[in-house]
């Protein structure tokens, strides 16, 4: 066995072992069986009558369910089954193909209890209607027939059918099968060399068997039974000998409502890897030295954090980073293998980065994903086209589903690499390998590496052949509505982090990328459709497994079937506070963005403190008459909010002359601030959603505005997230100008629309018309301005002076705690805006900082300025006449980038400010 010690060798051991194990008659009878199409109808089920083929009725726990409908008077209910589907039901006749029919007594309705667990609230989608039981005496047959057909039908005095309806399982599954939540190592583990343990959750299957491939995954298989713990719906098998470096799938005979009793050819729901398009789920052990690169083990995790309002978060996506960047080989652009290259143009910037501030490389989503082909994907050829041509657009879609790009917001295995981004995706052990290469590449250049986590929905569900979770165990891990159909508020098909299977699936998941892959920080995708408990208790699971702080982040917006807690209590914005766990928040960015909504006048005349609010109106607004001076002052206020931590208990002076609480002031009909604490907010203002921050305002400011202006506004919206408590996240390329040509959403848009120039030489902007799909609506308002890409393009000049701003303002921020606030009760202390309330000049937000008995502080006090208007401004500030106020060093150094910033002037004589036009500045008293 000296063999297996060998990384050279583990492959061969694996194929000697595999030979060993298996008989030519086994492999042949294995491939058969393994090797059919991803799902095989055992047993159609007979259609059922319209009405009769929904799922209005959900278990509510073991015994109990609701079923949406009111009975008229008379007969009674019942609970059928059939083992392997087969169930006939018509109004008017009896029950035909039953293999169990048993009563169901109404009871009383259950009150909704304000619980995360209560079944009562997290099924109330299903609508009022009458609650039945199981009989006492027929309860412990109930985990049985799970694994088949179940159907609730009332019937007549006569036994003849009036109604019927599927069940919705989920509760009753959480309820029979709880102790499920406590087996460890789902999926495959590895019993010190000398055993291989595969478990499957399934309780719902009449069957499952593994398929056993060698180590070349289009091997022959090998068909093993597994047996099924009746406790915990797990089946096992153990394995005596180490199979790490082959592949496997399970067969999993289930009944799958619609369909029949099917044989469904999965992979594992907890593959560690896979092989190209996978299609074979990869057996490992992480912990496996052949796993990981050379130094792994040696290479330490960056200590920079000690607080989450030390958090400066750059997201990057992985094929962006490197795809377009000609001082990375050729074979490692686009893949995690270019962060390995220290000397590249890419790593130069991510280094100057860390250097300044830059605390954690965010990656989209390198799980694996179900949108690019990992074999034989293609890149467009694109035409030498007009700046506003729809050509470019037209080459780029018309390969869309073929190309080697997609942000990646499709999970298909939520804790494997995504293999596209490997130099060999057919290997499962190479996409750990350089995954973890990348890891240790960042962590290296002084970087922690944040992760987007897309646990709130799956690429696809049902019996689609994408489909991982719902083919294991159909209808469960899905959240459905009253019908028993998947809801879609995603976007795509949303999952139920409510149940507890699959909140157990996302922690374990966030387990393995903690610790095995060293991950440090994690940004949730629309965590608001998830319980607040659930990401609770992942944040203790993902802690104690990396033996310290994971830092979680995430998207708390507040809307779908989920919306103001109809289900749970979410992980949304207003439901977090004292959880610190920190959400995005929307108040400053909308105020310094202005609105991106309605059609395109509507859309160019919301313009934004950063972009010409009443300051400097475009053409849209001054025809509409908006832009006002009040306008101008309440966005100053909601900047104030985000500056203040969008903290729900800070106060100050708002435009009406009161003095409110940030809870107090409107934003959208909701209460602007709403966080407990400051590490609870996620300040920004771009990010990969949405257009640019350039682009974005290429639509607001005057067209005439100059290619310097432009600069000097994007820098003064990242001097708004610089300066405010909370964790800062900026997107990469923020810093560039990066343009997306004016592309309202590039998820699917290729490596074109997505482009960043690490050599500073082109923005992106003017690369065509961008992707009809998402664009063509707005397609007449961008036309005359891409084709005005002469004049709004920047220069190199003005991408290089906006990086180096951008690099100041990120040594301004960690030049002082007092940018960094840990907590609510500092802020409410230290923080003040001296140029607030009725009498403001709007054009100026300016913030005070007391550092007075500050561990650390640098400075007594600190005063930054943030002035939108295109001219000069003068603000004389009570109290501070006789002060001492002199630049920040970073202006003051000899190569800060933004002069104009450095000639800004206190007058100690009458305590006046003159702030530059359009310039954000910081002075500090000793």
């Amino acid at each position: 066995m000296v063999l297996l010690e060998s990384r050279c060798g583990r492959r061969a051991a694996v194929a000697l072992l595999f030979v060993l194990a298996s008989t030519a008659q086994a492999a042949a009878t294995g491939a058969a069986r393994c090797d059919g199409p991803f799902e095989t109808v055992l047993t159609p089920t007979p259609a059922l009558p319209a009405g009769f083929d929904e799922a209005r009725a959900a278990w509510l726990d073991g015994h109990r369910l609701r079923w949406a409908r009111v009975a008229p008077a008379g007969g009674d209910f019942a609970l059928v089954h059939a083992g392997r589907g087969g169930l006939q039901l018509e109004a008017g006749q009896a029950v035909r193909g039953a293999d169990d029919v048993l009563a169901l007594q109404p009871v009383p309705t259950p009150a909704v209890d304000k619980n995360d667990s209560d079944a009562t609230r997290r099924f109330s989608a299903i609508g009022e209607g009458v609650t039945l039981a199981v009989r006492a005496a027929d309860r412990t047959r109930l985990r049985q027939l799970h694994q088949g057909q179940l159907m609730v039908v009332q019937r007549d005095a006569t036994g003849r059918v009036q109604a019927a309806t599927s069940v919705q399982h989920a509760g009753a599954l959480d309820h029979l099968f709880a102790e499920a939540e406590r087996v460890p190592d789902l999926g495959v583990r590895i019993e010190r060399t000398v055993a291989t343990n595969f478990q499957l959750w399934a309780p719902t299957a009449q069957q499952v068997a593994l398929c056993l491939y060698g180590p070349q995954p289009e091997s022959p298989a090998r068909w093993v039974p597994m047996q099924r713990e009746a406790r915990t719906g797990v089946w096992r098998v153990r394995l005596p000998r180490d199979l790490r470096g082959g592949y496997y799938t399970y067969a999993v005979d289930v009944f799958v409502r619609g369909r029949g009793l099917v044989r469904n050819r999965i992979t594992d729901p907890y593959s560690l890897s896979l092989n190209a398009d996978s299609q074979r789920s990869f057996i490992a052990d992480l912990a496996d030295p052949a796993l990981a690169p050379t130094g792994w083990h040696a290479t330490q995790r960056p200590l920079r954090v000690a607080a989450p309002t030390d958090l400066v978060v750059y997201e990057l996506h992985v094929r962006d980073f490197s795809i377009g960047d000609a001082s990375v080989p050729a074979a490692l652009r686009g893949r995690y293998g270019a962060f390995t290259q220290a000397g590249s143009l890419g790593m130069q910037h991510l280094q100057r980065l860390s250097q300044a501030g830059v605390t954690d490389v965010h990656l989209l989503p390198v799980f694996d994903i179900a949108t690019v082909p990992e074999r034989g994907c293609t890149t467009p050829t694109l035409p030498d086209a007009a700046p506003d041509s729809p050509a470019q657009q037209a080459a780029v879609m018309a390969l869309a589903g073929r190309d080697c790009f997609n942000w990646g917001y499709d999970p298909w295995h939520f804790t494997a690499p995504e293999g596209s981004y490997a130099s060999d995706a057919n290997d499962g052990a190479v996409r750990i390998r350089e995954f973890r290469a990348m890891v240790q590449a960042l962590h290296r250049a002084g970087l922690r590496v944040g992760m987007d986590m897309v646990y709130n929905h799956t690429s696809a569900s049902g019996q689609d052949a994408k489909s991982v979770l719902d083919r294991a165990v159909p209808g469960y891990y899905h959240r459905l509505d009253a019908t028993g159909r998947v809801e879609r508020s995603t976007c795509c098909d949303n999952t139920a982090t409510e149940h507890r299977m699959m909140a157990k699936l996302m922690i374990d998941s966030a387990v393995v990328w903690a610790r095995d892959h060293r991950i440090d920080s994690m940004r949730f995708d629309l965590m608001g459709h998830q319980p607040r408990a659930a990401m609770e208790r992942l944040q203790r699971a993902v802690d104690a497994a990396a033996g310290r702080r994971i830092h979680l982040l995430g998207e708390g917006w507040n809307f779908g079937e989920v919306a103001d807690g109809r289900r749970f209590v979410q992980a949304s914005q207003r439901s977090l506070g004292g959880s610190g766990i920190a959400t995005f928040s929307d108040r400053a960015r909308d105020a310094v963005r202005g609105g991106w909504g309605g059609g395109p006048d509507e859309l160019a005349r919301q313009q934004g403190l950063g972009n010409g609010l009443h300051l400097e109106r475009n053409a849209a607004a001054l025809a509409a008459g908006v832009g006002t001076a009040d306008e101008l002052a309440r966005a100053a206020d909601l900047v104030r909010v985000g500056l203040a931590g969008t903290l729900a208990s800070y106060r100050f002076t708002t435009a009406d002359g009161m003095r409110r609480r940030s809870d107090a002031v409107d934003y959208n009909g909701q209460p602007a601030g709403y966080a407990r604490e400051p590490g609870e907010t996620v300040n920004y203002v771009e990010n990969h959603d949405n257009p640019t921050l350039f682009d974005n305002n290429v639509v607001k400011l005057p067209l005439a505005t100059s290619r310097e202006d432009r600069a000097r506004m994007q820098h003064l919206a990242a001097a708004v997230v610089a300066f405010s408590q909370g964790i800062a996240y900026f997107h990469a390329g923020q810093e560039i100008l990066r343009s997306k040509s004016l592309d309202r959403n590039s998820f699917d848009s290729g490596d074109w629309f997505n482009r960043l120039d690490w050599t500073l030489q082109d923005n992106g902007f003017g690369a065509g018309l961008p992707p009809e799909k998402e664009n063509a609506s707005h397609w007449d308002l961008m036309r005359p301005l891409l084709a005005a890409t002469a004049t709004i393009k920047p220069t190199p000049q003005d991408i290089r002076w906006t990086r180096d701003a951008f690099i100041d303002l990120l040594r301004i921020r960690a030049s002082t705690p007092l940018l960094r606030l840990r907590t609510a009760a500092e802020i409410e202390r230290r923080l003040s805006f001296p140029n607030a309330g009725p009498e403001q000049n709007a054009a100026v937000v300016a913030g005070h900082l007391d550092g007075q008995a500050l561990p650390g502080a640098g400075f007594g006090a600190l005063m930054y300025f943030i002035n939108a208007s295109p001219v000069p401004q003068r603000l004389a500030l009570v109290g501070q006449r006789g002060a001492r106020w002199v630049l920040h060093p970073v202006h003051r150094a000899e190569g800060a980038a933004d002069r104009r910033a450095a000639s800004a002037v206190f007058t100690p004589a009458d305590g006046t400010f003159e702030i530059p036009g359009r310039s954000a500045v910081v002075f500090v008293r000793e």
